[in-house]
């Protein structure tokens, strides 16, 4: 789920920053860089963890900032496929389940990959949206959002980056999920 990655990056140390010592000063503008974005095919940017060389320092002609060259290590979040873990509910619909991780929301589970047979039902509490209902040996259980979640990740997708945003925004890294399967879903279905 979560990687240690060692990175290169050419940079520009802006002027604001040299009353800093020179490590301090790069791991700062590293995380303004880097922390909270994803990089396609790597993940999400979670933590600088250590600077392991720095080179250059050359300020080029007509720039106030000096250009660096930085091998550093970062910790990402990149499930694996076939990973399990546990989320919270962020949204019922009619396509599915929208999960989240507190700090990453881009989870989906499809309605084809909820436990079976299922089917989803108004929500009492709010007319825009549905509760999803498992029926096994009789009795129904429902996803209602109390408990917390167990799912297996089914992919990790990064779209291109669009052109043009309209409406939703947009996510960089979707994970498609499946509760369809022993031991996955609400963790109380188990209990």
């Amino acid at each position: 789920m979560f990687y240690l990655s060692l990175i290169e990056h050419k940079m520009l140390l802006p002027p604001r920053l040299l009353n800093l010592p020179l490590q301090d000063a790069i791991k700062e503008e590293l995380q303004n860089i880097f922390l909270d974005k994803v990089i396609s095919k790597l993940g999400l940017c979670i933590s600088i963890y250590d600077i392991r060389k720095i080179d250059g320092g050359f300020i080029s002609p007509g720039e106030g900032a000096s250009t660096y060259t930085v091998e550093f290590r970062m910790i990402v979040f990149r499930p694996f496929v076939g990973e399990i873990i546990s989320a919270k509910l962020k949204e019922s619909t009619a396509d599915g389940l929208h999960l989240s991780l507190g700090f990453f929301d881009d989870i989906n589970i499809p309605a084809g990959l909820i436990q079976k047979p299922s089917r989803h039902v108004p929500d009492p509490e709010n007319r825009y949206k549905v509760l999803w209902v498992w029926e096994f040996n009789g009795e129904e259980f429902f996803v209602d959002g109390i408990d917390e979640i167990r799912f297996k990740v089914i992919s990790v997708a990064y779209p291109p980056t669009p052109i043009e945003q309209q409406g939703e925004p947009f996510a960089p890294m979707v994970i498609t999920g499946s509760i369809d399967g022993d031991g996955l879903g609400p963790v109380s279905w188990w209990q």
